[in-house]
């Protein structure tokens, strides 16, 4: 059974954190999905999962929303160049650069009523 860990909203380093405090809670074959916005996750809570014997996979959950399925694998590589390689080629496939967000949609542009000026919107 997956626990789902909802880190929406939240930049780094706290998805992270809270990603690898609830992998460490996890027993048996429990698994862990988080829900993130924040790109920079992709690469940290990967890095960190495999530290702790865990494998992740990324899928895209929505327009700059992705998850990340955290499961316990004895066979998961802990050295630091194969997870590196593999979270590359994964990101890369998602058309996401590592450490970066993806670009904001357009913005338009409103009058004010109160007279204070323009205001942008998404």
């Amino acid at each position: 059974m997956a626990r789902v860990l909802d880190v929406r909203g939240e930049i780094c380093p706290y998805p992270m954190m809270k990603a690898v405090e609830q992998l460490k809670q996890l027993k048996g074959d429990e698994s862990l999905e988080v829900l993130t916005d924040h790109a920079p996750a992709l690469s940290t809570i990967p890095w960190e999962a495999a530290k702790l014997g865990y494998a992740t996979t990324i899928e895209v959950n929505g327009r700059a929303e992705w998850r990340l399925g955290l499961t316990r694998d004895a066979s998961a590589s802990r050295d630091p160049s194969a997870v590196l390689e593999r979270l590359s080629e994964r990101l890369e496939q998602l058309g996401v650069a590592e450490g970066t967000s993806p670009p904001a949609p357009p913005l338009r542009r409103e009058g004010s009523l109160d007279g204070r000026g323009d205001r942008l919107f998404w």
